[in-house]
């Protein structure tokens, strides 16, 4: 038997820095996963940081990238590089945001060491029955191997969530329907343009033919309505550090049982013309890389991982041998396969896995990236709306900036009989915003002494911007902090106080907040005075499948009308007619309220008289402004027409008020 005041669960990013805070604040600790690496992802292959903004990474977690930079300013660290051919390296800069794997563990190595930490590597959790929950807390956790632990508090530092699965508390896996919490973004998502396969690419084993059935990693099933819920899990991946350095270059392996079949829809795309797959070979120091997903078939094994999230431990160990066999085989068929062509085998023979990192896994990453598996139902849930900051966040320990981020979770075929993949989101949140304390504790009446990091309380998509390694250090920081008033005050872990929390956080230089967040918008704009023509949504004649809406604030009148995020697989169009009543100048604008999710194309076409036959594209992502300007045009009383349409829009498009304004007197 251990006891300790504070109890981790995982030997993560999050793991440690809870563990170091704790430390340092006088709590006895014991940090205990099933690793024998420290770190998780950011020592195993996250060398390219998802930081987002920079400036809201604050505390332990900006230590760590500090004392990344301190390795990289001794001169033996540059052993296959010059620092100075390094553009990513700066001696000035304060901090070192890209890395290799080795760099990051030594880092969390020399900060486990440098505390009192009693730190135990190998070590599995009993999921069955093995915590104990007493009068809703957690007494006691038990491992596979008879370990014995008690504590005070505990946290769960797993990317699974299996503390808090095992204690009984309520959770959530896959993606939640829009209408659950009000999001745009949650749901399935069809027609997205990221990551897409950009050419009609036929999913059968004879193309064209359906009676030859489906191609491997082709799902049958069809798609949802868009915005619909599931309990699917965006793909993972190995993020796998390559080099062409010649010197430190390992021969891509050929996995046991490697079946060339299964990157047939790859041969496809290839030999279609497309070289997607060298897109994300994001350099690191010393010519190595952070090698990640990129385009319509890469290293995302999409809906191969649906049941990792609550399958056991066996179960999980065979998904990632699978992941591992498909990855090593993707790289392997393309670097080995006579029918890739030329040109891109050549390419890919250049790389190589860098054969001084992962040197006791064979150069693989030690580390699947678990984009997302369970996700608690806490005390606050954020959503989409804090995320763009449309909801308040009261209580915030820690700020997120990074975009919302869904990989794809499947791929399908189309009603045109092609492959298409489903999933991906890419949206700007619009600037940090900051996370509840909420987030990262139970319910009271759940457990009155846990805290859950990395399988935090979320939705779908604003985990997608919250799941980065900088903010789970960010949050392990502030977790420790509030166990150690808990156990100081002898309250649970929902009873903290909050006041106090923040003073201290902020003295010990986390940031909570940040000035540079863009304005809300207004709720509503009144043009009913406004001296020139105005046409409202409600007056334009719509087809296709628009929706009144009045969800994002900014808009003219009682709201706006969108496209539900069709453009790219239902069309959809508007027509206003606005009747000008003076020969002239007119300045023609463009109103909508404007959200991270709108499209950045979305089409007007201008017309009505023989001088003015126009085409002109918007983006309506872009805050701060009410309206756009779409030109300025010379009219002749009468009638005049624009008409806007979704075509080939990578997002959702808003149609709501024209103003036509006389600006030459």
């Amino acid at each position: 038997m251990i006891e300790a005041d504070l109890v981790v669960y995982g030997n993560t990013s999050a793991g440690v820095a809870a563990a170091v805070q704790a430390d340092r604040l006088g709590l006895s600790v014991v940090m205990v996963g099933p690793s024998e690496h420290l770190g998780g992802l950011t020592s195993g292959g996250l060398g390219w940081t998802d930081s987002g903004r920079k400036e809201v990474v604050g505390g332990l977690s900006r230590e760590f990238y500090q004392r990344v930079k301190a390795v990289y300013d001794e001169p033996e660290t540059w052993r296959w590089q010059d620092a100075e051919d390094y553009g990513r390296y700066r001696p000035g800069d304060d901090a070192q945001w890209t890395f290799e794997p080795s760099v990051a563990e030594l880092v969390f190595e020399e900060m486990i060491a440098e505390s009192g930490v009693v730190e135990l590597r190998g070590e599995w959790l009993d999921r069955e029955g093995g915590v104990d929950v007493v009068d809703g807390a957690i007494r006691e956790v038990r491992m596979k191997s008879g370990l014995r632990l008690r504590g005070k508090v505990f946290v769960d530092a797993s990317y699974e969530g299996d503390l808090m699965a095992a204690a009984g508390v309520p959770y959530t896996v896959g993606r939640e329907a829009n209408e659950v919490y009000g999001e745009t973004l949650n749901g399935v998502q069809p027609g997205r343009r990221y990551h897409q396969f950009t050419r009609d690419i036929s999913p059968y084993v004879i193309p064209g033919d359906p009676s030859s059935g489906l191609l491997p990693r082709v799902s049958a099933e069809a798609i949802a309505p868009l915005g619909s819920g599931d309990r699917k899990v965006q793909a993972y991946t190995y993020r796998v550090c390559l080099t062409r350095v010649p010197e430190n270059r390992v021969p891509f392996p050929k996995p046991e049982g490697y079946d060339a079949s299964q990157y047939e829809l790859l041969l496809r795309t290839l030999q279609a013309g497309s070289d997607h797959y060298r897109g994300k070979f994001d350099m690191l120091p010393n010519g190595k890389t952070d090698t990640n997903n990129s385009g319509s078939f890469s290293t995302d094994n999409i809906g191969m991982n649906w049941d990792y999230p609550e399958a056991s431990d066996a179960r999980r160990a065979e998904i990632l041998e699978e992941h591992r066999r498909y990855q090593q085989g993707f790289y392997w068929f393309l670097a080995n396969d006579p029918r890739v062509p030329e040109d891109d085998q050549a390419w890919m023979r250049e790389w190589g896995l860098a054969a001084d990192e992962f040197v006791d896994s064979g150069h693989w990453p030690h580390q699947i990236y678990v984009r997302e598996a369970r996700r608690m139902l806490g005390e606050f849930v954020i959503t989409e709306n804090h995320v763009t900051r449309r909801l308040p966040t009261p209580r915030s320990i820690g700020m997120g900036s990074y975009n919302m981020d869904s990989h794809h979770v499947q791929r399908y075929v189309d009603a045109e009989g092609f492959v298409r993949n489903e999933g991906d989101v890419q949206v700007s949140p619009g600037g940090p915003y900051p996370i509840d304390y909420g987030a990262i504790v139970p319910a009271r009446e759940a457990c009155s002494n846990l805290f859950v990091l990395c399988a935090l309380s979320a939705s779908h998509i604003a985990y997608g911007s919250i799941r980065m390694e900088p903010v789970f250090m960010i949050l392990g920081h502030s977790a420790a902090d509030a166990a150690a008033l808990a156990i100081q005050h002898d309250t649970a872990v929902q009873d903290v106080d909050y006041a106090t929390l923040a003073t201290q956080l902020l003295a010990e230089g986390q940031v909570l907040s940040f000035e540079g967040s863009p304005p809300q918008p207004r709720a509503s704009i009144d043009l009913s005075t406004s001296p020139g023509v105005v046409v409202d949504d409600t007056q334009a004649e719509r087809h296709g499948a628009w929706t009144a809406s009045n969800a994002t604030p900014g808009y003219v009148g009682t709201g706006y009308h969108h496209d539900g995020n069709t453009g790219l697989t239902e069309f959809a169009h508007a027509t206003y007619v606005a009747d000008i009543p003076r020969v002239g100048l007119y300045e023609l604008r463009a109103y909508y309220p404007a959200h991270p999710n709108r499209a950045t194309n979305a089409t007007f076409r201008i017309s009505g008289m023989a001088s003015i036959q126009k085409q002109v594209s918007l983006r309506e992502t872009n805050p701060g402004k009410p309206y756009r300007v779409l030109g300025r045009y010379y009219y002749n009383p009468g009638p005049t027409r624009v008409t806007i349409s979704n075509e080939q829009a990578d997002g959702y498009v808003v149609i709501d008020a024209l103003e036509w304004v006389r600006v030459d007197g």
